[in-house]
């Protein structure tokens, strides 16, 4: 077993145990929010144990450690702020509607997975950081560029929601106000993007580089059919209704762009 083989099954194992702790965490408070601050968390604790164990060139392995260190964190600790002081996720009460009296049992395999999703999300990082150019190429600072342009872009596009949320005369409304006025979902796109940073290292790298591509590949899928936008859009419309129905035919749900005019 080589050692990126060994730190696979690290990562795998210790992304089940803790997925399980939090499982039981989400027992006891009935909010499965839990599950997005483990995932993020996951992601950068899975990477920092490839940058320990598995030999690379050491600058590219440093940066690619670092950028999903700081993503990581970032995110994360976002996700503790708002799972903390919110409501459950409309997605996750929509889950537990749906599976009734066996919620707790989807859950517990619903977290499971995840904890499989931690892995095949840091491989990107793991095959991008084992690139074998023996000095820091442009690609590299190109990484660089975009993963500051996805980390700010989404940073400002959480602000600007959780200020508007903050707003008691924005209850009931529909955010528009910066980001939120081109997309409906900049904070979706944003962390689209930052999954790119690590295509850019691994160009050129053969022949496992273009499996960097999986990460921004799932992460669009994920955000636009599964966990993304299908169930934030159905909890939206319960919520806000006909106001939310015309958000939707101006705004562009997912890259930005100019909004249509409005009927009203």
């Amino acid at each position: 077993m080589n050692p990126a083989q060994l730190a696979a099954l690290i990562v795998l194992a210790a992304a089940s145990a803790m997925m399980f702790a939090l499982w039981l965490r989400q027992r006891q408070t009935n909010n499965a929010g839990v599950v997005d601050i483990g995932w993020t968390f996951g992601i950068g604790g899975a990477v920092l144990i490839f940058a320990l164990l598995v030999p690379a060139y050491t600058p590219r392995k440093l940066i690619v450690a670092a950028m999903t260190a700081v993503w990581s964190l970032r995110l994360g600790l976002h996700l503790v702020h708002r799972v903390g002081r919110e409501p459950e996720d409309g997605r996750y009460q929509l889950i537990r509607e749906w599976a009734g009296k066996n919620a707790q049992q989807f859950l517990f395999w619903f977290f499971q997975l995840q904890a499989a999703w931690i892995l095949l999300f840091a491989l990107p990082q793991l095959i991008a950081m084992q690139h074998p150019a023996p000095t820091l190429r442009i690609w590299d600072f190109a990484a660089v560029a975009i993963w500051l342009l996805s980390l700010t872009g989404e940073s400002i596009a959480d602000r600007q929601l959780a200020a508007f949320r903050a707003d008691p005369t924005n209850k009931g409304k529909v955010c528009r106000v910066g980001l939120w006025r081109y997309s409906r979902h900049p904070n979706y796109f944003f962390e689209w993007l930052h999954w790119f940073a690590y295509c850019s290292i691994a160009i050129g790298m053969h022949p496992w580089g273009w499996l960097t591509l999986l990460g921004p590949a799932l992460m669009l899928y994920l955000l636009l059919c599964v966990t993304g936008i299908p169930p934030t859009e159905r909890n939206a419309l319960r919520s806000r209704g006909d106001a939310y129905r015309e958000y939707q035919r101006t705004t562009s749900a997912f890259f930005p762009w100019f909004p249509r005019p409005s009927s009203r």
